[in-house]
């Protein structure tokens, strides 16, 4: 598998923009309207393990996201609206098939499992999850509920297995996802699009970070 850096600081924000055009003409996008007071912003494993170059789970393309990702936080927090971030951790004891796939456990006293700096966010809740999906055996769905939410962004890493999983899992719990094309990385373009078309087709609003920004304005 090759690891390929298809999104940078500079180019991210033309690229997700073609992407996006060219899945538009192929589907005919879903294109719901966020609606903001309606919403939490869902940031998924930006941790040091993807982001530093020292590691061997490193995603070249992560680094472009952060400052989208950190655009939506921000209206977020301005608006007094929920952020949910997570962090992977596993163990032997509840790793599962995570074990059988990759033979490696990302434990809490690894300093690579801690957020980078940028997403230390104090006004965000934290929870850990230990499976692809952000639902499983974790508050998530209680905390969305708790703040009556029906529509979630899902951003963070990787693209084709967390963010997918949770955005799948969403869909099924009665969540409109919306999944931002500059939102999130993974390991290489083929990943990306090919998350990116399948969602299209039955999961989720595929749009840009800028497109979700503007709902912040419209409101």
């Amino acid at each position: 598998m090759d690891k390929i850096k298809y999104f940078t600081i500079e180019n991210i924000s033309q690229k997700a923009e073609s992407i996006y055009q060219k899945l538009d003409n192929q589907f005919d996008l879903h294109k719901d309207h966020l609606i903001p007071q309606k919403s939490a912003l869902i940031i998924l494993d930006m941790q040091n393990f993807f982001h530093d170059k020292k590691s061997h789970a490193v995603i070249p393309s992560a680094d472009a996201i952060i400052k989208p990702i950190q655009s939506l936080a921000n209206l977020f927090i301005s608006n007094n609206r929920p952020i949910i971030s997570t962090r992977h951790l596993n163990t032997k004891y509840d790793a599962k098939q995570m074990d059988a796939w990759w033979r490696e456990f990302l434990t809490e006293d690894n300093d690579l499992s801690q957020l980078i700096a940028e997403f230390d966010i104090p006004q965000a809740e934290l929870i850990i999850k230990t499976q692809y999906d952000a639902f499983y055996e974790t508050k998530l769905n209680e905390i969305l509920h708790h703040h009556n939410i029906e529509q979630i962004i899902i951003t963070g890493v990787m693209t084709h297995l967390c963010c997918e999983t949770t955005a799948r899992s969403a869909f099924v719990r009665g969540y409109n996802v919306f999944f931002p094309i500059d939102g999130t990385a993974t390991y290489n373009e083929d990943f990306h699009i090919s998350t990116l078309i399948n969602l299209a087709h039955g999961f989720a609003n595929i749009t840009l970070a800028d497109k979700l920004k503007q709902s912040f304005s419209d409101k």
